[in-house]
């Protein structure tokens, strides 16, 4: 399978993804809204990638206000487990991301790709 590129909206960091509700942690209400828009916009769009990849994320925050860039990685990379683009997140061998001046609404840019065999 080749390489795939597409953009997402903004994602919710990793503060807002989880909630706790007694002993057990869920994903939030924001949380799962997110992950029914990234399977609306990918459900079967793609071939499922089943090996190693490299994950390359451009990231373009909504505004300027300071954020680690590593809050957005978990529910970005569980969303697109839940669309069925990755089979398991830990397929992702290599990271790239790279946190870029701010636009309108927000906006992460995805480059997904194979990497070769033994690689990673």
């Amino acid at each position: 399978m080749g390489e795939v590129e597409f953009d997402l909206p903004w994602p919710p960091s990793v503060n807002n993804y989880y909630r706790h509700v007694g002993p057990r942690v869920l994903i939030s209400r924001e949380g799962r809204k997110y992950r029914r828009m990234v399977v609306s916009r990918l459900g079967g769009l793609y071939p499922k990638f089943t090996g190693k990849v490299r994950l390359a994320l451009d990231c373009y925050p909504p505004d300027r206000r300071r954020r680690d860039l590593d809050n957005l990685l978990k529910s970005l990379q569980d969303a697109l487990v839940n669309a069925g683009l990755l089979e398991d997140d830990s397929l992702v061998r290599r990271l790239e991301m790279e946190m870029l001046d701010p636009i309108e609404g927000g906006l992460v840019h995805v480059h997904v790709a194979p990497l070769p065999a033994g690689g990673g």
